[in-house]
């Protein structure tokens, strides 16, 4: 199994280039599903959950190849309609197959999905969209067994306890492209991955007034067609690299990166002491050490994203000065809390919140990734520890980071993938 054998306190500077949105480019590889004519897909990163989609929409009937920067989708050979276990299982993305092959085919049977252990991510928004546009569900063995003779048009209100679900968004949405009639989304996810996807779907000639809103109305159409359509780049993965250069009190340019989709952590850098600007180019974050303490609330976006809520709790264990994490979206996505307290961190739990009180320094030490951007997290705090660290469990980081070792060796870590 592999691990990243890491030496901290090296600071990290130059520049970088942001990859493709993982998180854009997987319901958009789903939503290939609607039409049997090719799709390119550009600036799709090669990351395992990529990978694992690819091999999915080969069982269900889509030939996805890579070339270079970019995914061709192309009609298969296969005529399935089930996702089996072994590949849903790793990922819980897969779930983004059912609107689009019961659209399609009138027909899906899709395992639970998987992913990282950070806590009940239940799917009934999605049943519950799928159903109000005139899905039969039946759950069973493991499975989500969904067919129609026929989707139409309805209202549908998609919030949840948490807030407005992206995936069930997507999947809601995809699927109400081919029904008939109209559908209208209320509590639509914000998100610009959910803005992403429907541009995409509008590209393959869908009718979505309303992008970018809480309210999506779409009229459905008989049959999409193909298209070449150019994935938004990562907001997450440009979040942590800035937040790695900070932690180290370095200074780099992520090109490519989007301010636009980073308002509210960029907002945070600066609140920090970080001096922050932007561009059309991207993004240039130089660290002013220590940093400020900052009071963090996860929500859905516009709010901070929970995706980066381990990554900035590295810089914050290192503050001057106690921070306040409230974590509103996953209450059980602490698991990296042990960890970091492992190499000295200060952190204290009380269900949701985490009392992070800044330490000057933390200690390398062996640590094991829970998650993806729990992972992404020890990275950043063993970049800034002083020893030697050792990352285990990295497969979680390579679900959602494309060559993070090169790009961080790049701005001048010391860090090397070693298998144990």
């Amino acid at each position: 199994m592999d691990a990243f054998s890491i030496e901290g306190q090296k600071i990290l500077r130059g520049e970088t280039e942001a990859a493709g949105s993982k998180n854009a480019s997987l319901p958009i590889l789903a939503a290939c599903l609607l039409t049997e004519e090719e799709c390119v897909i550009e600036n799709v990163p090669d990351l395992r959950d990529v990978r694992t989609m690819q091999r999915l929409l080969g069982i269900l009937g889509r030939a996805a190849e890579r070339d270079g920067r970019n995914i061709i989708v192309r009609a298969g050979s296969a005529t399935s309609v089930e996702a089996p276990y072994d590949l849903v299982s790793t990922m819980r993305a897969s779930i983004s197959v059912l609107g689009p092959l019961l659209a399609k085919e009138g027909e899906a049977k899709v395992s639970f999905p998987g992913g990282c252990a950070i806590g009940d991510r239940p799917i009934d928004l999605h049943l519950k969209g799928l159903e109000a546009l005139g899905a039969e569900i039946e759950i069973t063995h493991g499975y989500v067994h969904a067919r129609s003779r026929g989707l139409a048009g309805a209202n549908i209100y998609l919030a949840g306890p948490n807030g407005s679900s992206v995936l069930a968004t997507d999947n809601v949405m995809m699927a109400a492209a081919l029904a008939e009639g109209v559908t209208v989304i209320q509590a639509a996810a914000l998100e610009p991955e959910v803005v992403d996807a429907c541009n995409f779907l509008v590209a393959m000639g869908a009718r979505i007034e309303g992008v970018g809103t809480s309210t999506l109305t779409i009229t459905g159409v008989s049959r999409l067609h193909g298209c070449r359509y150019r994935i938004i780049p990562d907001r997450i993965e440009s979040g942590t690299l800035l937040a790695a250069a900070a932690c180290t009190g370095g200074e780099i340019f992520v090109r490519g990166a989007r301010a636009d989709h980073l308002g509210i952590v960029l907002e945070s850098f600066q609140k920090a002491g970080m001096q922050v600007q932007s561009d059309a180019e991207g993004i240039r974050l130089a660290s002013r050490l220590p940093a400020k303490p900052l009071d963090i609330e996860t929500l859905p976006y516009p709010g901070f994203p929970t995706d980066m809520q381990a990554p900035m709790m590295a810089l914050l264990a290192c503050a001057d000065g106690t921070s306040i994490v409230t974590e509103h979206i996953y209450p059980e996505r602490y698991i990296h809390v042990a960890e970091f307290n492992r190499m000295g961190a200060d952190i204290k739990l009380d269900e949701h919140i985490a009392r992070v009180r800044g330490v000057k320094k933390l200690e390398g030490a062996p640590v094991m990734a829970s998650d993806l951007r729990a992972g992404a997290a020890l990275v950043i705090a063993a970049l800034a520890a002083e020893g030697t660290s050792l990352v285990r469990r990295i497969y979680h980081i390579d679900r959602g980071y494309a060559r993070l070792e090169e790009k961080l060796e790049s701005l001048g870590a010391r860090i090397m993938r070693v298998t144990e």
